[in-house]
């Protein structure tokens, strides 16, 4: 269950050898350093309990890695010629499922063919877990990250190689000039750990940009704590539309049809917060209390994760 190693050298004869040449407009830098492929796949640590979600194909060197490790692997790839490459690479894997397409429907859901095809792996058996593993496309890195955790698949582990931008504006803090509403929508639920900042000499084509090895892995007493997760996450991305607006200004303009300046004012009371203060300076604590205080004035019916 090994595919050849894929090393610069090997990736530029065999793309040769077809006619292939990377798209970069689709995120295809392929990472050709096998010691941090290897660092990805032992972080991820698959085992015989775990059906792996891999997001970009690519020729397959990641998905043979998992493979030989987890029960079962669903990998996706959108492009047609590295679809057929690593239908040929994985042929000897019987554990794999390649499904050719989007791994996304839009940029806010899951393509549904794609979370069936993991579902009906979960299925094989019970106490099956899922784990998202993938070097992923830097086009599409944020709404597979935001999304996965949307959808009833919820994964016991992400582990993804990304941008270095995307990995700081995941694990920043209050304040920072890179802390948003995808910080505070993941750190809400999960715990995050930096594993490793990668070059960009480790990559073919070589990005502009360094990359990252991050892993992201939900935390069940977290999550519990949302009474409403997905009032929460359309709540959170609506107060950083305008991320130098005040927060009272924010409200008025989200909820302009359901809240009025006084019920606004009175809900900052509450929190403590005054009227100047802005979204990027509230933890991922007081931005939960004000959500749910936001949610409780509307009135909106507790809904199950």
């Amino acid at each position: 269950m090994t595919t050849p190693r894929q090393t610069a050298s090997f990736l530029i004869g065999k793309f040769r050898e077809v006619g292939l040449r990377p798209n970069t407009r689709r995120g295809q830098n392929f990472l050709i350093d096998l010691n941090l492929v290897q660092l990805l796949a032992d972080t991820a640590d698959p085992g015989p309990d775990d059906v792996v979600l891999e997001v970009g194909t690519g020729t397959g060197s990641l998905t043979s890695l998992l493979a030989a490790r987890a029960a079962a692997v669903v990998t996706v790839e959108v492009d047609p010629q590295l679809y057929q490459l690593a239908s040929e690479a994985l042929i000897d894997c019987p554990n794999v499922t390649m499904l050719r397409k989007d791994a996304l429907k839009n940029k806010s859901h899951f393509d549904p063919e794609l979370l069936e095809a993991v579902r009906d792996q979960l299925r094989q058996r019970p106490g099956l877990r899922l784990k998202l593993v993938a070097n992923l496309p830097y086009n599409i890195a944020t709404p597979v990250l935001s999304n996965l955790l949307c959808t009833d698949l919820l994964p016991i582990s992400m582990t993804v190689t990304i941008q270095k931008e995307l990995a700081e504006r995941i694990t920043a803090g209050p304040s920072s000039k890179d802390y948003g509403a995808l910080s505070i929508w993941i750190q809400c639920q999960c715990e995050t750990q930096l594993v490793r900042i990668l070059p960009p000499t480790v990559f073919w084509p070589q990005p502009k940009v360094e990359s990252a090895i991050l892993q992201i892995v939900p935390d069940a007493e977290k999550l519990a704590r949302i009474p409403d997760p997905a009032f929460f996450h359309t709540f959170v991305r609506s107060m950083f539309f305008h991320r130098r607006k005040f927060l009272r200004s924010e409200l008025l303009s989200a909820f302009k049809n359901e809240l009025d300046k006084e019920a606004v004012d009175a809900i900052l009371r509450e929190q403590s917060l005054e009227g100047n203060a802005r979204a990027e300076e509230l933890g991922v604590e007081a931005m939960l209390s004000l959500s749910d205080a936001v949610r409780r004035r509307l009135g909106v019916a507790n809904r199950e994760a």
